[in-house]
């Protein structure tokens, strides 16, 4: 089982990642995680602190010669802005306050409901940790497994559908590899006929001190059938994607496939065919193949062999230039929420960071089905379980 946490803070020396369960033998080098952590700085909207920031993972432990040891795998991405918030984040009492005290929290964000909570009477120390900035931590972790997947043939990719009220829409069938058409627009969109109009909205906001929301489609393709149970609800893989998605701080809403709007449809519109598959992809699917994918990839909280489809929704950041009305924690008198450095919007970057709770998950999943204390013996399980799906159809006939 591959399992992950992390630690730090937002303004704190560094975030932490440790990943374990990942099976020895699995090439891997820091550029492999630098990677993703630059895709998730990009984006159009995003904030200062992305020019400050140059994020980079150095391995601690986990890691030897390029490769995997089996054991845990530990990630330090240092935070370049510390020294300014060296006395604010230090954690030796202090004779005085810290500076940069946040009294006034903000709606929509983790301040007044950690305050209470915790009871702290400095909102930072809740903001801190419940800052987006823990997703850095996350996109590293995830691109360990990432470059598990890769072993398997898995790739995984998102785009932007919708941004600030500007739907997109993407071609069909999804260019391939899905992220290096979405990685050239500076909004991650595949249409460009609305890319303008979601930069122009971007700036306007901006311009209003407002911020924006929107919603992210993420695909792993080339997934092999039976990955995830029926048996009990924590082992269901829909259930475990939906999760890892909704912990990713401000989104607010998960569809698989067609998702709500197959609430409106009658059952003949509304489920997947299924039909003989030929060729490379059968090899996965156990010969099957499905004449759409409404379900998104996934059936009975298993993965049928077709890519897995989920949208991701976002709320608009909570940190707003011109802030909305708040209570300050000390008086009790009405006051305006305190503003912090942030984004108009991280729309772009919630693909990325969506990828990567795929990954963590997907993975997991994989090692629960396929795996060994070595990458060899993993595929040694992975390639047994492919021809015993061929085996299965050792006796048909052949398609027309």
């Amino acid at each position: 089982m591959i399992r992950f946490t992390t630690a730090g803070e937002s303004h704190g020396r560094a975030l932490v990642a440790i990943v374990e369960g990942v099976p020895a033998g699995l090439p891997l080098v820091a550029s492999d995680v630098d990677a993703e952590l630059e895709r998730r700085m990009k984006g159009h909207g995003r904030g200062a602190r992305m020019k400050i920031e140059a994020d980079r993972a150095q391995f601690l432990s986990g890691v030897r010669a390029g490769a995997t040891l089996g054991s845990p795998i530990a990630l330090l991405i240092e935070n370049r802005d510390f020294e300014h918030w060296r006395d604010v984040m230090a954690a030796e009492p202090a004779a005085e306050p810290p500076r940069r005290r946040l009294t006034r929290p903000r709606p929509g964000h983790a301040d007044l409901a950690g305050t209470l909570k915790y009871d702290r009477a400095d909102a930072r120390d809740i903001l801190e940790r419940a800052s987006a900035r823990e997703t850095a931590a996350r996109v590293a972790a995830g691109a360990v497994c990432r470059r598990l997947l890769a072993e398997f043939g898995v790739e995984i990719g998102s785009h932007v559908v919708a941004l600030g009220g500007v739907t997109a829409r993407p071609p069909q069938p999804l260019p391939v590899p899905l992220n290096a058409a979405a990685d050239r627009s500076s909004v991650r969109c595949l249409d460009p006929a609305v890319e303008r109009d979601m930069v122009a909205r971007i700036d306007a906001a901006k311009d209003a001190g407002d911020s924006l929301g929107g919603i992210v489609e993420v695909v792993a393709r080339q997934v092999v059938v039976g990955v995830g149970s029926h048996v009990s609800w924590d082992r269901r893989l829909d259930g475990r994607l939906a999760a890892a998605l909704m912990s990713i701080p401000a989104v607010k809403g998960v569809e698989v496939g067609l998702g709500f709007a197959l609430g409106g449809l009658a059952g003949s519109a509304a489920h997947d065919e299924i039909v003989r598959a030929a060729g490379a992809a059968a090899v996965r699917t156990g010969g099957f193949a499905r004449k759409s994918n409404r379900a998104g990839g996934l059936e009975g909280g298993m993965t049928t062999g077709e890519p897995l489809v989920l949208r991701v929704a976002m709320k608009p950041i909570s940190t707003l230039m011109r802030p909305l009305q708040s209570v300050d924690l000390e008086s009790g008198k009405p006051a305006q929420a305190q503003s912090e450095r942030s984004d108009v919007t991280a729309v772009p970057a919630l693909g990325v960071i969506a990828e990567a709770a795929i990954a963590l998950t997907l993975a997991d999943a994989y090692a629960e089905k396929f795996g060994g204390d070595s990458l060899a013996e993993m595929r040694r399980n992975f390639d047994g379980y492919v021809a015993q799906l061929e085996r299965r159809r050792a006796g048909w006939e052949p398609i027309d």
